[in-house]
């Protein structure tokens, strides 16, 4: 199972349920909103890709896309425009807005399948390259190549869960993630986990990186996040 969250938008809801449906099949996890009203209600920082309909309602995909290019927290998702209209300036649009692919109805679902395979090993072919060998947040420094982490120069001892969980929050700083986030992120093989599992190791970790535990802050009823001071 490949565990990439997706998000189709289309107003289509039969469309929507036909991708649903054939790229879970695929080992996705597909969610689906029929307008892009409905769906910038949703988390939309916690998917790994968007597949947007580029007619829809008041706020076309256009539009949609517009406003997460600038948001932060969803600016860096890849975006599949799906749309009917196949003319240079739509395309060129779309691509000036940022989108990964462009894919024009009518399609087969193979070259669906095959774009968002694409676009998802491109992203994270881009996203092993960017990544530094370390973090450091002051004299908190986590070793991403080594596995370490230490504070003024001492190790801390930590569990791969509690290394992965730091370095996801220092990755996002201000971030907030919810236990479901870190869930899917930390514990994605995993069968069976209790949310109580990530607030043991988040007491767990912040123990252990001393006075720097205070800057994981608890969002009550939302999740956790790394907070600079």
């Amino acid at each position: 199972m490949s565990n990439y969250r997706i998000l189709v938008v289309d107003d289509e809801e039969d469309l929507c349920e036909i991708l649903k449906f054939n790229l879970e099949n695929e080992g996705y996890e597909i969610e689906t909103a029929n307008s892009a009203e409905e769906a910038l209600k949703m988390d939309i920082s916690s998917y790994d890709l968007l597949l947007l309909d580029v007619m829809m309602g008041e706020i076309s995909g256009f539009k949609m896309a517009n406003i997460l290019k600038k948001d932060r927290k969803t600016a860096h998702i890849p975006i599949i425009f799906i749309t009917a209209k196949d003319t240079e300036n739509d395309t060129i649009t779309g691509f000036n807005l940022g989108a990964d692919d462009y894919i024009s109805k009518p399609f087969s679902l193979r070259e669906v399948t095959a774009r968002v395979k694409a676009v998802l090993r491109r992203t994270k072919q881009e996203e092993v390259a960017a990544l530094p060998e370390q973090l450091t947040y002051k004299t908190l420094v986590l070793d991403i190549v080594k596995k370490k982490v230490s504070i003024d120069g001492e190790e801390a001892s930590l569990t791969k869960k509690e290394f992965e969980i730091l370095l996801l929050l220092l990755q996002n700083k201000g971030r907030v993630f919810s236990r479901e986030d870190i869930l899917h992120r930390i514990w994605s093989d995993e069968v069976y986990v209790l949310d109580r599992t990530i607030d043991v190791n988040i007491t767990r970790l912040r123990k252990k990186i001393g006075a720097y535990g205070k800057c994981i802050v608890t969002r009550l009823g939302y999740g956790y996040c790394f907070e600079a001071e």
